[in-house]
């Protein structure tokens, strides 16, 4: 089955938007008591699912469109592989290899005494929350806390039938993240072993860093790389990607692409849509992908209430630069989006671009008189004087929202206000002069302001 990733939703009294995607109906009785570590930035947010939950909600914490579409992404492409490990929930068998790769994780976390991220193998306590806890401002000594009081529940006792209750609820997480929901009782007791392993190997290392002890950990090493089992979904993509990959291609070719100067807002759609690729396909290997899959994903756009336009304009061509930048570059063979389009029929116009007046005169009598709420200052200011700007200017809304002080000046009886790439995203990368007058303007694309 396939989802639609709905975008961000605003909530009052709020300035960060809100991820909000609904629980599937057909695994909405098999998530209930789930604790999701859902990927947020460079951490986590955890949520449990309640039987009465509907949606999954969170907050996405920042402000930043960019950085909005990107959390938004990954979290829904975590959210797609936890529902389909939950429909394909047949125990899985995993080798002592894999067992030991997913244990190095839990290492890596609890080893590092100057960690200031959260992870996913944290231990949650009921009623206390996430530790270690990276908001305490004293988060080393509670690091160290934590770990001596998870080693004093375990350490003196391996034995997979006492290990459950304490690290059970890691292994199952950690099983999550890779798109398995259950593992067989071997594999179970198997895991539960490599966990405790790598907890006392992680206490020993804590215990050095507390002497002052700090050489190069030999016992990193002994935990391999990560490789899923056959009939489990891989593992999602990270950042910074191998370059063989997808999403390492993209970043490659974006720091040639900036030099020759293209917009970041061209290398975020390029970005995400090689992200929606990744996740749709299911792999992160660029010599794997096909024609074929790149027809089949094309579809799969529309089916998904995509427009053509916005598939043909974005999916596709940012696909077939970034792909064709490989070639060139000797990175793949044969660019496998190349040729393949999708047809747009032109639009019906019922209406003209600009605002009627009573349209126009509406927003500015709004805008007039909006009074703040709970908004930050800022956010109150430019909802007040935004759109008056762009009347006087006739400027589009985003070279008025990053104007600087700097940008505007005074010129004989004139103030001249200077529109700049410097200042942010301008459309033709051209600066230009607007001077602030007390007329109506007619912009070169149709908007029409009055005063």
């Amino acid at each position: 089955m396939l989802f639609r990733v709905v975008r961000p939703m605003r909530r009052d009294g709020s300035r960060f938007p809100l991820f909000v995607q609904r629980i599937p109906a057909d695994v909405r009785r098999k998530a209930v008591g789930l604790e999701l570590a859902i990927p947020l930035g460079d951490g986590f947010v955890f949520v449990t699912l309640t039987e009465g939950a509907q949606a999954v909600r969170f907050s996405l914490r920042t402000t930043e469109p960019s950085e909005v579409k990107t959390r938004q992404a990954l979290a829904a492409a975590y959210l797609e592989s936890v529902w389909a490990a939950l429909r394909n929930d047949a125990p899985v068998h995993l080798s002592h290899r894999q067992a030991t790769a997913l244990a190095g994780e839990l290492y890596r976390v609890w080893a590092d005494s100057e960690s200031r991220a959260r992870s996913v193998a944290m231990v949650h306590t009921p009623g206390v929350g996430w530790t270690p806890d990276i908001d305490s401002q004293d988060e080393q000594e509670a690091q160290w806390a934590a770990v001596v009081a998870m080693w004093e529940k375990v350490g003196k006792d391996g034995d997979p039938k006492h290990l459950e209750k304490p690290l059970g609820p890691i292994v199952d997480r950690l099983l999550l993240t890779k798109g398995i929901r259950r593992v067989d009782s071997e594999t179970r007791a198997m895991l539960l072993v490599a966990f405790w392993m790598a907890l006392r190997d992680a206490f020993m290392s804590r215990q050095r860093n507390a002497g002052g002890d700090y050489a190069p950990d030999l016992k990193a090493a002994r935990f391999p790389d990560w490789q899923a089992p056959e009939g489990a979904l891989k593992e999602k993509p990270k950042r910074g990607a191998s370059k063989n990959s997808l999403t390492g291609l993209v970043e490659d070719w974006w720091k040639e692409a900036k030099q020759a100067g293209r917009k970041q807002s061209t290398y975020e759609s390029y970005r995400n849509s090689m992200a929606r690729l990744v996740t749709f396909l299911k792999h992160d290997t660029a010599s794997r992908v096909t024609p074929e899959d790149i027809v089949r994903f094309k579809d799969y756009r529309v089916q998904s209430g995509v427009s053509p336009k916005t598939v043909k304009d974005s999916d596709l061509a940012g696909m077939k630069t970034v792909l064709g930048w490989a070639v060139v570059n000797r990175r793949l063979p044969s660019n496998p989006a190349e040729g393949i389009t999708i047809k747009v029929g032109k639009p019906r116009k019922l209406r003209s671009k600009g605002f009627y007046d009573s349209e126009a005169i509406a927003i500015l009598k709004h805008a007039r008189e909006f009074v703040p709420g709970r908004e930050a200052p800022k956010m109150a200011a430019a909802k007040r004087w935004v759109p008056w700007l762009c009347a006087f200017t006739g400027a589009r809304v985003g070279e008025m929202i990053q104007i600087r002080k700097e940008d505007i000046r005074r010129e004989g009886k004139l103030w001249v206000l200077h529109v700049t790439p410097e200042a942010g995203p301008v459309k033709t990368d051209e600066g230009k002069r607007s001077f602030l007058r007390t007329y109506a303007v007619e912009r070169g694309d149709g908007m029409r302001c009055p005063p």
